[in-house]
Formats: C-alpha cells, sequence, structure tokens
C-alpha cells in the first residue's frame, strides 16, 4: 500500500494566515464597548447628537464600529481602538495649567498619555486621551498605542466638532 503525500508548501503559509488573520480580525465588522458618560444636559446631548451624525467613517485608517449599548454619546473605530465620548464632564486636568494641549483645526485638545495597565482605547493598555476645550460639549476620545502614532488622527474628528459643537465654556 502506498501513501500519496503532497509536500506542505512553507510560502502558502504566511498568506493563509494572514488570510485568516483579517477574517477574523476586520474591525468595521466588530462592536465596540463602549460606556456612555453620565446623561447630559439636554443642550449638551443635542450638541453631542450632531456630532455624531457628522463624525467620519474611517479614522487613522480604521473604519467606525458599531457600538454596545448605541448611543449619540458614543463613536468606535476600529473596535476598540480609537474611542469618542462627548458630553463628557468637565475634566478636573482642564484646570491644570502644566497640562499639554495641541490645536487641530481650530478646535483645542487636551493631551494626556495613559499609563500602562490604565485601559486605554475601550480596554487597550496605555495610549492617548484627547478630551476638547473651550466648547459649549466636551469631548473626550481614547486612542490604543498603536494607533496614536498616527498624526492626522484628529483631524477629521476636529473638523466634526468645529462643525457641530460651537466655542464656548461648558458648565457642565
Amino acid at each position: 500500500m502506498t501513501h500519496h503525500r503532497r509536500p506542505l508548501r512553507l510560502s502558502a503559509l504566511p498568506t493563509l494566515a494572514a488570510v485568516l488573520a483579517v477574517a477574523g480580525c476586520t474591525p468595521g465588522d466588530s462592536e465596540a464597548r463602549v460606556d456612555p458618560p453620565p446623561t447630559p444636559p439636554a443642550d449638551v446631548a443635542g450638541l453631542c447628537a450632531a456630532l455624531h451624525e457628522k463624525l467620519p467613517d474611517t479614522v487613522a485608517g480604521l473604519a467606525r464600529t458599531r457600538t454596545e449599548p448605541a448611543s449619540d454619546l458614543t463613536a468606535a473605530w476600529g473596535g476598540s481602538a480609537i474611542v469618542l465620548r462627548c458630553g463628557i464632564p468637565r475634566p478636573p486636568e482642564m484646570a491644570d495649567p502644566k497640562q499639554e494641549g495641541v490645536e487641530v483645526n481650530g478646535v483645542g485638545w487636551l493631551l494626556e498619555k495613559l499609563p500602562d495597565g490604565s485601559g486605554g482605547a475601550g480596554g487597550a493598555v496605555g495610549g492617548f486621551r484627547f478630551t476638547t476645550g473651550l466648547r459649549l460639549a466636551y469631548t473626550e476620545v481614547r486612542v490604543d498605542k498603536e494607533h496614536a502614532t498616527d498624526a492626522g488622527m484628529l483631524v477629521g474628528l476636529s473638523a466634526a466638532v468645529a462643525e457641530t459643537v460651537p466655542v464656548g465654556v461648558s458648565s457642565y
């Protein structure tokens, strides 16, 4: 009895592994668990709903992801790689003059590096948190370490904030 065996082509393994990885981890097809902030005042919630409608479909090359629970106060891209929460209370860090900030498309963002083990964006380790300032609704964006290196990440988000959330100081 003879057994005919085909030799395994090792060159096909990397391709197969890549296809399986992409099929199992397509960011746009997943959901992200994002806890909405405590219910903001009605005027702030209205601004957040307007922002939600104008948010880009992709950020840093990542497709928008459904959030669970669904809310006009939250959005995510690439699973939980980038997570947005609108209508958060004023962060105490806003009062610290030593905090770093950046301005993108006319929108000021408080910049905080999250320590490893902090939970980062939707459970990721480390990364950054950006929070809008001088707007009538505070918006927080958490980005995992891997995607925090994309300098253009805030461009589309800033454009949406500038269009929907007026300049001012939120009393919330």
